[in-house]
């Protein structure tokens, strides 16, 4: 466990240095720094400059090392670490015999930090600091800068090195001074040398690391930047007038111009990173949707508006169905009127969000929700001169803006809180809140009244729970569950799978009342099988208890529209089994011709016609697309309502209507089947039985039989139908079985699939292919008519490769630029 811990914080380190790896190889003692200081980076940067110039003043090296040192000493001062005190040990020993080599006399802070800046003017002027960096951009911008990339890549690699030790050299020279005093700085560095330490700072802007398109760095080798669809997409994230003048005190490197970026860190209060790791991926996304419609033009590239509207739709897609599920605005007043530069800062700040969020990205309608004030934030700002910052990333105190600690902190710490509450897993499920939950909280337009904006600290949904155990809080001191708790019962097992019993009993109970009555379908018939409508509503009173009791746990925090349609559902369905089970009792009574009997058929026929049209609007594809424009009447929406809870997630999850014809004519047969099986072959052969079962009256019991004594043998019946029921609820898996592997044969058949059985069958069929091409793909040419007609199948096969080559090898070509295949593997 120890080695394997070692082994990711030593991959963790080295990922941190990756991009520092060009600049200094971590060889000799700053390989050896150890793992357990927090700092080591910011050491073997210091180390690692100090073996770049050992060999140049071993005096500026003795430096160097001992500021190393006191870095350590300062991180672990009693090397309790693991490695620290052998650290320490090995670099006391390289700064014992750097003091070997020079005079001996009393080491001076003020004459070490005066050293360093005479070597570091001196280094500087030996190295010709600026001139390497000239060159490598009048190597780029040259007609033969293709065949010269490796002396480019060699020049960049040493002037990245150079700017590199003088970084370090500039960080140490300020720390030193500080540790002589806080004042020190005024005189014991020169303003030549502020200038020149700035002046140099400002050059190793290119330095820095980046993922595939180097914004920052003007001078790299990286032939990306010079694409056109990539040049017209930086330009297009570019300050555009419509926005207000940054102040003075935003600082911009000079290797790129301000853009929207820039904007938005200022009156957010973005991190750095963040800003420039979504700064590349606005502009990758812009690129890229360029490059699928086409290629702008090279001396003036610009972004196409289709491709800022796409880029659009599909990065606020979710934004935009959210606020049309709760019926709400979005912050554009109509994304038509919206210009070019207005859509990119809306998708720069989406994507500033979501890059910040950090694990709140686990809740997308909760981005939705921050983003939908931010950008009405933003808006107002837009109206003024200078830009300032947002009144909700404001921190108090300090008056700097920081997203990270007023928007997200507040809301990952109640999701940490909550998950600390579950006791490793082993806390119930109603006892804790996780992301389903928190998420759900913002599929209701209540969120816009209790959470407010800048966030309600001191709503129920931010009070961090009880201990798990303890019970939940009350609606007014804490959030618990919204919609759904998982509650471990047997009871799932039909709860989960209600429709499918429901239809089983009721299709069971149907099809032996037609056996028992030797299947005449007559009056008294019929009667008796409109007894399945007391089922089927007794079965839904079921359901609906069910329902409320699997909702315990969530009832203080739930919507209340979810738990009045949970009571509504189980008044109504109370109300129907009270009825429908009174009107057929009372029909069976007066008979088939009574006015009782024409009333009980009348409300359940009714009430399955209702039931009917409520299944086509909400599960028939084009009645669906039919009426989802119309969601916003009352009356649609309370009918959907009364019919299926109102859910964000999966709303529009609906299959074409050919895809829905064909599940459907599958289950037919699969039903029809089993029906027919269960019919013919389980319940008729048990009709006779049955009865002689039942009218046998002087049966004598060898034991004890308080049931059936009395009761027509009803035990003997029940061992008689058990195994049939037992077999009719299960053997729909053995008819499902069977009809997939006949429609899978079928499907596979037609596609052909394992047609091909040997390498030599492949062969063949590959030699089918320019012919194949021929004849599907390509318009016949007057020549392979005349070939054809003639019988010369040698020149006709010639002249098809012929047309087909090209393109095989256009194929072949995108497979080795994708990396699918190699240029070996195609010369075999």
């Amino acid at each position: 466990m120890v080695r394997a811990e070692t082994n990711s914080k030593r991959l963790a380190r080295t990922a941190l240095m990756s991009d520092h790896a060009y600049v200094h190889p971590i060889t000799g003692i700053a390989g050896a720094v150890p793992t357990s200081l927090g700092n080591n980076v910011h050491i073997e940067k210091i180390l690692s400059a100090a073996e770049q110039i050992q060999d140049e003043d071993s005096n500026i090296a003795r430096i160097l090392c001992e500021h190393a040192y006191s870095l350590s000493q300062n991180l672990d001062p009693n090397g309790e670490g693991r490695g620290v005190l052998q650290f320490k040990t090995r670099l006391m020993s390289v700064i014992r015999q750097n003091l070997a080599k020079m005079e001996a006399g009393a080491i001076e802070r003020s004459e070490d930090v005066a050293r360093l800046q005479k070597f570091y003017k001196r280094y500087r002027k030996k190295n010709r600091i600026g001139e390497p960096r000239e060159e490598e951009r009048r190597l780029r911008e040259s007609a033969i800068y293709s065949r010269n990339l490796g002396e480019l890549e060699r020049k960049s690699i040493l002037r990245k090195r150079v700017l590199a030790t003088l970084r370090v050299l500039g960080t140490v020279v300020q720390n030193l001074t500080k540790e002589i005093s806080p004042d020190a700085a005024s005189y014991l560095i020169s303003e030549e040398m502020k200038v020149m330490m700035e002046k140099d700072a400002e050059m190793t802007d290119d330095v820095v690391a980046y993922n595939i398109i180097p914004i920052y760095c003007s001078s790299t080798a990286n032939d990306i930047v010079s694409f056109p669809e990539v040049r017209a997409a930086i330009s297009a994230v570019q300050y555009f007038r419509g926005l207000p003048r940054l102040p003075n005190s935003v600082a911009i490197p000079e290797t790129r111009n301000a853009d929207m970026m820039d904007f938005l860190q200022h009156v957010f209060g973005f991190q750095k990173d963040n800003v420039s790791n979504q700064r590349e991926h606005v502009v990758h996304l812009i690129a890229n949707q360029q490059s699928r419609l086409g290629k702008p033009s090279e001396n003036d590239p610009k972004i196409d508006d289709q491709v800022v509207r796409s880029v659009f739709d599909k990065s606020l897609d979710n934004y935009i169905k959210w606020c049309k599920y709760l019926s709400e605005c979005p912050v554009w007043d109509s994304s038509n009127d919206l210009d070019k530069e207005r859509r990119l800062l809306y998708v720069c700040l989406y994507f500033l969000i979501w890059g910040e969020g950090g694990n709140v990205r686990f809740l997308p309608e909760g981005i939705c929700y921050i983003f939908h004030h931010m950008a009405k934030e933003m808006d107002e700002i837009l109206s003024e001169q200078t830009a300032k910052h947002a009144n909700s990333c404001i921190v108090p105190g300090s008056g700097e803006a920081s997203f990270l600690d007023q928007v997200i902190s507040p809301l990952y710490g109640i999701v940490a809180a909550e998950a600390n509450n579950n006791d490793d897993g082993r806390a119930p499920h109603s006892a804790w809140r996780n992301y389903d939950d928190f998420n759900e909280f913002f599929w209701s337009r209540d969120c816009f009244d209790e959470l407010s904006w800048p966030w309600n600290l001191s709503h129920p949904f931010f009070v961090k729970p009880v201990k798990a155990g303890k019970g939940l809080g009350s609606r007014g001191k804490h959030y618990g569950k919204m919609f759904f708790v998982e509650h471990r019962t047997f009871l799932h097992l039909y709860h989960s799978f209600h429709r499918l019993w429901m239809f089983l009993i009721i299709m069971f109970q149907a099809l032996t009342i037609i056996a028992f009555n030797d299947n005449n379908i007559n009056k008294e018939t019929i009667m008796e099988v409109l007894s399945i409508g007391p089922t089927y509503v007794v079965m839904k009173f079921i359901e609906s208890v069910l329902d409320i009791l699997m909702m315990y746990g969530a009832f203080t925090t739930s919507r209340l529209s979810a738990i009045w349609r949970n009571f509504f559902r189980l008044l109504w369905f109370t109300t129907a089994s009270l009825v429908i089970c009174y009107l057929y009792i009372k029909a069976l009574q007066n008979g088939s011709d009574s006015a009782m009997f024409e009333i009980y058929v009348f409300i359940a026929g009714a009430y399955a016609a209702a039931k009917i049209f409520l299944n086509f609007l909400t599960r028939v594809p084009l009645c669906h697309r039919v009426t989802q424009p119309c969601h916003h009447w009352s009356v649609i929406r309370l009918i959907k309502w009364m019919h299926q809870e109102h859910n964000y997630v999966g709303r529009g999850m609906y299959e074409r209507p050919l895809d829905c014809i064909k599940y459907v004519l599958f289950w037919l047969v699969i039903l029809g089947a089993k029906f027919c099986f269960t019919f013919f072959l389980q319940i008729r052969p048990l009709v006779k039985p049955t009865r002689a079962i039942v009218n046998f009256t002087d049966l004598k019991y060898s034991w004890h039989d308080l049931v059936s004594k009395g009761n027509h043998n009803a035990l003997t019946i029940l061992s008689i139908w058990a195994p049939v029921v037992a077999i009719y609820l299960s053997d729909i898996h053995i008819f499902y079985t069977l009809m997939s592997a006949i429609c899978g044969f079928l499907l596979g058949a037609n596609d052909r699939l394992g047609e091909i059985r040997s390498v030599g069958m492949l062969h063949r069929y590959f030699e089918k292919f320019p012919e194949e091409f021929m004849k599907n793909l390509h318009c016949d040419v007057p020549k392979r008519k005349q070939l054809r007609s003639s019988g010369q199948v040698v020149e006709l096969h010639k002249l098809e490769a012929s047309k087909f080559a090209p393109f095989w090898n256009e194929i072949v070509k995108n497979l080795r630029e994708e990396d699918y295949i190699s240029n070996r593997e195609s010369t075999k």
